[in-house]
Parts: C-alpha cells; structure tokens; sequence
C-alpha cells in the first residue's frame, strides 16, 4: 500500500472526470501514472482496445455515472458485488472497478517488459458485466476512520513486539520513502473529493506500510513456523481495515451521491 492501486487511480479521476472537475485528457493523464499506456477492451460496440479517453467517454454515454472501487482479497470480496465470472478476475487481480448507473466493471491485466530499471507497463482493463447490488463490505467514511485508529495503534504495538524499529536498513528505506512521497505533496485523491476522504486515504496507506513492514521486514524474535502463523493471524485484521478505508476513501463520492448527499 505504498502507492494508489490502479483502481483507484481510475476511479477518482474517472469520478473527477464524470463530475466536470478535470478535462478528458487530464484524468487520462493522471490514470496511467508511471505506467507507459492504459487501454480499455471490451466496451460494446467497439471491437479492439481504445484509449482511456474514449472508454471514458463511451462509459458516460453508456449511463455510467461513477465509479467505485474494489480491493478483494482471499475469503473477503471487498467492494465485489458479482457475479462470480467477474469476482473471480478480480480476486486474482486483487482490485478492480465497478461502475455506477450501468453494468459494467473493469479488471486490470497489466504487462510488463524490458530489463530492470527500465520496465515498460501497460495496463489493459478488461470490461466485465457486473451484478447492480450493494459492494460487499464497504464501511463509511466516518466507520473507516474509527478503525483506522484502532488498527494503527495495533500496527504500531505488533511492530514494537516484532523489533521492526530494529530490523535494519530495509525497513529505514521503506519508511524513508513513504515520508518522502508524502512530502512531495502528491494528490493522493482528484479533484472533488471531500478533505475526510483524503485524510482516511492517507492515514489508511500509513497503516498498510507499518502492515507491510511487521510482514515482510520484521523478522525479529520469530524463527519458528508457529511464530510466524501466529503474526500473520494477528497482523491479518489490521491489513484488512486499511483496505476497507482505501476503498471506503475511493469510494465516497459514489457513495454520498447515492445517499444522496450534497
């Protein structure tokens, strides 16, 4: 969770985009990122790959009218609504997104090639029918932010118990990085969004690198498979929180105008 999915890069600058807050090509610009290009296959009526400001304009005149977001993970289909032909795409994609006002939603293959250092990606966004119902599990945005201080206060404990603040170099750098992005002052949502949804974005991807520093960094005391078990069982709580923030930060948008909330 150091850096936006791609879901929900195209997801804010899509809802940006559909809202008339930013130009075609901005939001296009702002989707592909550091990737090389993004294209959209499967959109009716259009028999090879467009672009992403094509397939967004297709998309709105097709009835949709915002996108929401999807981060599943094993046994938990987080923003998944079905049916399972589509669910099952996006679980081996571990995201994806699901329109708004029409039944669509897009899986991301992404490609890439070329020596390290060098890699050339593109992203191809696989467009899916989708069962219109409620997304599973999506809290608000005031529940998402209740977690969220209860998990960072468990991430930041489990940390001290695994000695991570020790466990050497690696674990600086990717603290380092994250500080440094930060400071950067990235858009970390588009245009548009309220300040609550951003501050649950950011606070959530915080509590998905201190997550991802206790799993992959922070070897410390435990050497024996039990030991090992028992930190994912306990770390696997707090990781799922900061995915059902990001996607309840994504999502908020969608989800107010729905409630229809101004």
């Amino acid at each position: 969770m150091l850096s936006e999915p791609r879901s929900g890069r195209l997801a804010a600058w899509g809802n940006a985009l559909f809202a008339g807050l930013v130009s075609p090509d901005d939001a296009a610009l702002a989707i592909v990122g550091e990737d090389a290009v993004h294209r959209v296959e499967g959109l009716p009526d259009e028999p090879a790959p467009v672009g992403l400001t094509l397939a967004l304009g297709r998309l709105r005149a097709l009835g949709v009218t915002g996108l929401r977001v999807a981060l599943p993970a094993p046994g938990h289909p987080l923003g998944l609504s079905g049916p399972p032909e589509f669910n099952a795409r996006a679980l081996e994609a571990e995201e994806a997104v699901v329109c708004f006002g029409a039944a669509f939603g897009l899986v991301p293959e992404v490609h890439e090639a070329g020596p390290e250092g060098d890699v050339h990606v593109e992203v191809v966004w696989q467009v899916l029918p989708v069962r219109e119902a409620p997304p599973a599990d999506v809290p608000s945005l005031g529940e998402a932010e209740r977690e969220l201080a209860e998990a960072l206060r468990d991430a930041t404990e489990m940390l001290a118990k695994l000695d991570v603040a020790g466990s050497g170099p690696v674990a600086d750098a990717a603290i380092d990085a994250y500080r440094a992005r930060a400071e950067r002052g990235r858009e970390v949502l588009a245009p548009g969004y309220p300040p609550r949804a951003v501050r649950v974005l950011e606070l959530a991807q915080r509590v998905g690198l201190l997550v991802s520093l206790a799993s992959d960094h922070g070897h410390g005391g435990a050497v024996s498979a039990s030991e090992m078990a028992a930190r994912g069982a306990a770390l696997r709580p707090v990781e799922r929180t900061a995915r059902r923030a990001q996607v309840a930060a994504f999502n908020s948008i969608v989800e107010e105008r729905e409630r229809g909330v101004t």
